[in-house]
């Protein structure tokens, strides 16, 4: 097994190659060889890694629209945009709202 020193700048990298060292550990546990053991010795080819690859992209859609779903029941449905109308222009740009430390009273002009 070989060992090496990293330094990191980015705790995300950081987190995502140990990530990967934990899974190749697994890996080793679960079949008892490392993945280049298993493509030097060719006990697998070209179609069994593509197969592979393909088997684990369609697990992960399936996780993304788990992960939406959750989304979806955790979340109440936003409302709708609607474009604010052109008599709101008053409100939205504050022709009319008192300016800072001012108070409008009822029945004064503004």
């Amino acid at each position: 097994m070989k060992s090496k020193t990293i330094k990191f700048r980015d705790p995300v990298v950081e987190n995502v190659v140990d990530k990967f060292i934990s899974r190749s550990d697994f890996g080793f546990e679960k079949y008892g060889q490392s993945m280049h053991n298993e493509r030097i010795t060719k006990q697998k080819d070209l179609a069994g890694y593509l197969n592979d690859i393909q088997e684990e992209l369609m697990d992960a859609i399936l996780y993304i629209q788990a992960a939406r779903e959750e989304l979806a029941e955790d979340k109440p449905k936003p409302e709708a945009f609607r474009p604010p109308h052109p008599s709101d222009a008053e409100n939205i740009l504050g022709v009319n709202s008192p300016l800072p430390g001012e108070e409008l009273e009822y029945g004064t002009p503004v």
